[in-house]
């Protein structure tokens, strides 16, 4: 999961800066470019899925790193933003982060499921903050080629980790029809895909404009963007350990899921309303990510432990599919404001969806599986 996640999310701190060195490139195809991953990866998750619960997660996990490392490939080898475009398509549509989840779970106790989970989530995290420091690193040693042949090389190691993993033999088998999604629509399960939604359009839409922001309020050349990074990673790590623990060991999911939100709303808000200076640019990222780490460590297990075994790839699929799709919309909605307006309107729109997810949360009331989530 880490290895593949870094190859897709390398792109990120760079991609909207050196854009310009592709032909037909727009704001709105660098938007695109950066969240077309999203659409292909939330079109895919069910079906990755439920295929794995049909025919075993290990043959999904294989052909979905095979899609991933073609589109690296694709990617590497363009000179024109729409093979950027089709390349990042492709990566997505190795759609396996709901056959990793459920793999997980088929092979960690109920008990210490939780826990398993929660360490996926801070991993999921580490990789980006990893891709925040090498994506400037490798982009200005080897080009934006380049780094796509280093996303390419990385999908191969994750299949060579893949081919040490255990067979998950097969669960029982059921139909994907309406009736069986049904069951792992409930509220609960709707409540975590709408954050993990959120929580991943709100990513993708600031880091189209940050990177941009770095270069043009002369914060930090682009290629010593590491050196802003690695401390706000060191920083926002330390920061989030308190909030998990008070949702994991004191069950404290509500007033964790709100003061995080709240720290992305304050973060965006003055993203959009101050100059920004080396100082401001540190303390609002560093805020930003405390509140992205906490949740992203917190999310998998509540989905995992509300969920029957033989349905989990489903769920997972389903988890999947919100969480990319976010990454998706946030691409276009960054893009498209960035076209349309100007660059600190996108801290606009993403103080506006934070604000709607902080407001659904205060309101919705924990049911039961949640509760049994945080038990575990």
């Amino acid at each position: 999961m880490s290895t593949r996640m870094l190859g897709l999310f390398m792109i990120f701190p760079i991609f909207s800066v050196y854009a310009s060195e592709y032909t037909s490139t727009t704001p709105y195809l660098i938007g695109l470019s950066i969240g077309i991953y999203g659409l292909t990866q939330a079109l895919l998750q069910i079906p990755f899925g439920y295929l794995s619960d049909k025919y075993g997660r290990k043959p999904m996990l294989i052909i979905g790193l095979v899609i991933f490392f073609i589109g690296s490939v694709v990617a590497a080898s363009s000179t024109d933003i729409i093979g950027i475009v089709i390349g990042r398509a492709l990566q997505g549509a190795g759609a396996i982060s709901a056959v990793l989840m459920a793999f997980l779970a088929d092979f960690v106790s109920e008990n210490q499921r939780s826990k398993a989970n929660a360490f996926v989530g801070v991993q999921i995290g580490i990789a980006f903050m990893l891709a925040l420091l090498l994506g400037p690193i490798i982009s200005v040693s080897l080009g934006i080629s380049g780094l796509f042949w280093v996303i390419a090389l990385l999908s191969v190691v994750a299949l060579i980790i893949v081919s040490t993993l255990p067979n998950a033999k097969p669960k029982e088998q059921y139909a994907l029809s309406i009736a069986n999604i049904r069951k792992v629509l409930n509220i609960d399960l709707l409540l975590l895909d709408f954050s993990v939604f959120a929580l991943h359009l709100i990513l993708t839409c600031s880091f189209i404009a940050m990177p941009i922001f770095l270069k043009e309020s002369n914060i930090v050349d682009i290629k010593d963007s590491w050196q802003i990074y690695l401390p706000i990673i060191i920083l926002s790590f330390i920061g989030m350990l308190p909030m998990v623990i008070l949702a994991s060991k004191y069950q404290k999911i509500k007033p964790v899921f709100l003061s995080a939100i709240a720290l992305l709303i304050i973060s965006q808000i003055l993203f959009y309303q101050i100059q920004l200076t080396y100082t401001s640019f540190f303390t609002l990222l560093t805020l930003f990510f405390i509140a992205f780490n906490a949740l992203e460590a917190i999310l998998p297990s509540l989905i995992a432990s509300s969920t029957s075994a033989d349905k989990r790839g489903l769920a997972m699929g389903l988890y999947a599919t919100s969480q990319f799709l976010g990454a998706f919309v946030g691409g276009i909605l960054g893009g498209w404001i960035y076209n349309i307006s100007n660059l600190n309107s996108v801290f606009l729109s993403t103080t506006f969806v934070a604000v709607i997810w902080w407001i659904i949360i205060l309101i919705t009331k924990q049911k039961t599986p949640i509760k049994q989530a945080t038990e575990n």
